[in-house]
C-alpha cells in the first residue's frame, strides 16, 4: 500500500475538525474528502489544507518495555542494587533484559548473560514461563547476582558474586525489556515488584490492575519517582502471587500486579497532521474518507461523520467497535485458506500491525488497540480473504446506499459515541437500526439499548452475531479479552485473565452476565461458515396478522436466494434461537433458513437435550420478531449476510421490501411508555 493512516477524532460531528495522518511512499498529488454511502463516491467540497508537515514514510514504533528516566533517578539517593521479577515467554534471538548504565542482563538461546563496561562476568542457563526474582546488589562490599524461582516444583537458584564489578549509571536512564539503541527487539515477558535499593531504603513500583493513565508513581523513598510504560503492554495479568482462588482482579489486586510486555505491541502512534477540514455546520451524517491521490493510484482513510442532532426517527448505530477489533487481521494464510488475496491483509503482515484476533509473538493474544492507527483492512474495496467478499464495512455501505437510494434518512451515532454519552445518545428517535455485523458492545452500550427498548424505542438489528462480546473504552483504546469458553479460531485467553483492565470488569461473552444477545434480541451465533449462504422461508407464525405489515409485497414463501455476502440472506454468521439461554418466550420465529453445507462450523459446546438429532436440527438461522409492551419491536435479521442481500441502485428484491417495510413501520411507531424519571433503574 502506497499510502496508510488514520484520522482523528475516527468520529466526529458538523463543525468539529478532522485531522490525517498520513505515511505515504508516493509523492501526494491531491487529498480530497468523499462521501462513501451513496452510490458512486461524492467528493465534498469541503476546505482541505495541507499542514506544515511534510507527507513522508512514517514508522511503527514496536515494542513495549518499562523506563527509569536519568533525571527521575537524579532524585534518588545513589542506587546500590535492582530487584524485580521476571517471567520470559517465548522470544526468538537475543534480547535484553536489563540496561542499567554499564550493567547489560540479555538473554539469548536460552541463556542470561550479564556485562559490565566490556566484560562479560558469566552466562548461565534460565527457565522459561516460570516467575523468577532477578537481585542485583551492587554494595561495595560484597556485590553478587541471584536468580530464583518461585516453582517450588522446579527449584531453581543461581547467585554469583561480582567482587571485581564496577557499575556506573553515568547518568543514563534504566530499561526493563529494551536497550538504548532500539535496534533489536524489545523483551517477551512479564515483569513485577520493581525495586532499587538505595543508602535511604527501597524505592517500589507496583503494576495496578486498572489501565493507568500515565507512568506508574512510585513508592518509598524520595519521590515520587516516575516509571514510564513504554508502547502499551498488557495490564491485568496474574503475578507469581496468584494461586487461583479467585480470578477477580477487584478482590485480590496483588495477584495481578503484574505488566505484559511483547516485542510487537504498539501503543497510539504519535504521526503528525499532514491535513486537516473542518466538517461544515450543514454536512450530512455519513461514511466519509480522505482520498489521498498520487499519480496512477490513491488510497481512502475512512473516518464518520455523526448527528448533531435527531432529525429522523431512524438512528443507525455504526459498529465502530467491530471495525476496531478486525481491524488490520493476519489471517496467515499457512492456517487459512484465503479465498482471495487483500493488500490491506499483506500491509498488516509485513509490518507487523495486530488485530484484536492475533497473537503476539509469544502466542499470547492481543487485546488492546487504539484506533489512532492505520486500519488497513476498513476500506470500501474490502473483501474478506476467508470468505471471498465484502465484510464489515463494505456491507455496511451497501445498506446505506440502499437507503439513500429508496429514501430512508437516518441519523448516524458510532459505537464509540454510543459508549460516551449511553442512553442520551438515542434520545429523539423511535428505532435504532445496526449493521451488519455489531460484534462487540460495552455493557454502557448494551445497556443504553436495552433502556431505550424499556422507554418505548424499537431494536432493528439487520446483521448477525451481534451483541456478543464485551469490550471496554479509554480515549482511543477499546480492550478485549477472550475466553476459554468461547472457542474458534481465535486465541483463547486463560480464565484467571479475562478481566478487562480498563475496567476491571470480567470480558468474555455478555450473554454470561445476564446481558447480550439471546436476552436482548432473541437469539445468538448458531452457525459460521464460508461457504454458500442460504435463503429464509417463512414459517407458518410469519403470516398471523400481527406480522403481515413486514411482508406486504412479498409473494414467496423463500426468499434472500442471492447477495453480495456468500450469494444469499443467510451466511457467514448466524443466529437462532435459544429458550433455555434467554430467548423471551414472546420471541416469534418468523423465517428460517436451513441445510447449510458442512462447512459451516456448530458450536460443539452447547448442549442439546435432545443429543445429536435435536443439535443437527439446530443447524439453522432465524429470523425473529418481539413485540415489546412499551410499545416498541426487536427484529433481529439472524444473519451477517442480510444486509448483502439487498438489491443495489434502481431493483428491488423480496430483501430490500420486507426491510424498506420494517424501516418504513418503525418511522410510524409510537411510545406507550412515558420516559423514565433521572435514577429509574434499568432492567
Amino acid at each position: 500500500m502506497s499510502a496508510v493512516g488514520y484520522a482523528t477524532p475516527w468520529s466526529t460531528r458538523p463543525g468539529q475538525r478532522v485531522e490525517l495522518a498520513l505515511s505515504c511512499s508516493r509523492s501526494v498529488e491531491s487529498v480530497r474528502i468523499c462521501r462513501l454511502d451513496t452510490q458512486t463516491a461524492e467528493f465534498v467540497t469541503w476546505p482541505t489544507e495541507a499542514t506544515s508537515e511534510p507527507d513522508a514514510h512514517r514508522s511503527f514504533d514496536h515494542g513495549s518495555y518499562l523506563r527509569l528516566r536519568a533525571e527521575e533517578l537524579a532524585k534518588a539517593p545513589a542506587v546500590k542494587g535492582i530487584r524485580f521479577e521476571l517471567l520470559l515467554t517465548r522470544n526468538m534471538g537475543p534480547r535484553t533484559i536489563l540496561e542499567a548504565g554499564s550493567l547489560l542482563l540479555s538473554l539469548g538461546d536460552g541463556a542470561i548473560t550479564l556485562e559490565m563496561g566490556n566484560d562479560r562476568l558469566f552466562t548461565a542457563k534460565v527457565p522459561q514461563g516460570v516467575w523468577l526474582t532477578v537481585e542485583l546488589d551492587l554494595h561495595e562490599d560484597e556485590p553478587f547476582f541471584m536468580l530464583k524461582s518461585h516453582d517450588l516444583l522446579a527449584p531453581y537458584e543461581f547467585k554469583q558474586r561480582l567482587r571485581d564489578a564496577e557499575w556506573h549509571l553515568e547518568g543514563r536512564d534504566i530499561l526493563f525489556g529494551a536497550d538504548s539503541s532500539r535496534n533489536g527487539h524489545t523483551l517477551n515477558a512479564r515483569f513485577a515488584a520493581i525495586r532499587l535499593g538505595t543508602s535511604q531504603g527501597p524505592i517500589a513500583w507496583d503494576f495496578p490492575t486498572l489501565l493507568p493513565a500515565g507512568p506508574i508513581l512510585s513508592s518509598g523513598g524520595p519521590g515520587p519517582l516516575v516509571l514510564d510504560v513504554i508502547n502499551q503492554p498488557t495490564f491485568c495479568v496474574t503475578s507469581a502471587r496468584w494461586d487461583g482462588s479467585s480470578f477477580d482482579p477487584r478482590l485480590v489486586p496483588s495477584h495481578y500486579d503484574a505488566i505484559h510486555c511483547h516485542d510487537d505491541d504498539m501503543g497510539p502512534l504519535q504521526w503528525p497532521a499532514s491535513h486537516r477540514a473542518v466538517v461544515p455546520e450543514d454536512a450530512k451524517p455519513g461514511v466519509y474518507a480522505f482520498q489521498v491521490e498520487w499519480d496512477g493510484g490513491y488510497e481512502r482513510i475512512v473516518f464518520f461523520v455523526t448527528s448533531e442532532r435527531a432529525s429522523s426517527p431512524l438512528l443507525y448505530l455504526l459498529p465502530t467497535a467491530t471495525y476496531l477489533a478486525y481491524a488490520d487481521e493476519y489471517l496467515p494464510d499457512h492456517l487459512y485458506e484465503w479465498k482471495c488475496d487483500d493488500r490491506g491483509h499483506r500491509f498488516a503482515i509485513a509490518n507487523s500491525l495486530k488485530s484484536l484476533y492475533d497473537y503476539h509473538s509469544d502466542l499470547s493474544g492481543v487485546s488492546i488497540c487504539s484506533y489512532r492507527k492505520p486500519k488497513v483492512t476498513l476500506r470500501d474495496d474490502y473483501n474478506y480473504p476467508l470468505c471471498g467478499c465484502p465484510h464489515n464495512l463494505p456491507v455496511d455501505l451497501h445498506f446505506l446506499r440502499f437507503c439513500n437510494e429508496n429514501g430512508i434518512a437516518l441519523d448516524i451515532v458510532t459505537d464509540h459515541d454510543l459508549h460516551r454519552h449511553g442512553t442520551e445518545a438515542l434520545r429523539g428517535h423511535r428505532a435504532v437500526v445496526t449493521g451488519s455485523h455489531p460484534e462487540y458492545m460495552s455493557t454502557e452500550m448494551e445497556g443504553a439499548l436495552r433502556q431505550f427498548a424499556v422507554e418505548g424505542g424499537s431494536i432493528a438489528y439487520l446483521g448477525g452475531n451481534g451483541f456478543a462480546g464485551t469490550v471496554a473504552f479509554k480515549d482511543d483504546l477499546m480492550e478485549l479479552r477472550r475466553s476459554p469458553l468461547e472457542s474458534g479460531r481465535t486465541w483463547d485467553g486463560p480464565i484467571g485473565e479475562q478481566y478487562l483492565s480498563i475496567t476491571n470488569e470480567p470480558g468474555g461473552h455478555l450473554r454470561s452476565r445476564g446481558r447480550g444477545e439471546f436476552s436482548l434480541v432473541g437469539g445468538a451465533i448458531s452457525l459460521m461458515g464460508f461457504d454458500g449462504a442460504r435463503p429464509f422461508t417463512r414459517t407458518p407464525e410469519s403470516h398471523a396478522a400481527e406480522c403481515a405489515w413486514l411482508f406486504e409485497g412479498v409473494e414467496d414463501e423463500t426468499f434472500g436466494s442471492e447477495g453480495i455476502v456468500l450469494g444469499a440472506a443467510a451466511g457467514y454468521e448466524v443466529d437462532a434461537t435459544n429458550r433455555a439461554l434467554g430467548t423471551s418466550s414472546d420471541t416469534i420465529v418468523i423465517a428460517r433458513a436451513a441445510d447449510f453445507p458442512a462447512g459451516f462450523f456448530q458450536d460443539p459446546s452447547r448442549w442439546y437435550e435432545g443429543g445429536d438429532e435435536e443439535r443437527a436440527g439446530r443447524r439453522c438461522a432465524e429470523m425473529t420478531l418481539r413485540n415489546l409492551a412499551a410499545g416498541g419491536l426487536i427484529f433481529s435479521a439472524s444473519s451477517v449476510a442480510w444486509c448483502g442481500a439487498l438489491p443495489a441502485g434502481k431493483a428491488m428484491n423480496d430483501v430490500g421490501r420486507i426491510t424498506l417495510n420494517l424501516l418504513n413501520h418503525l418511522s410510524a411507531l409510537q411510545n406507550r411508555r412515558p420516559t423514565p424519571k433521572p435514577g429509574d433503574q434499568t432492567p
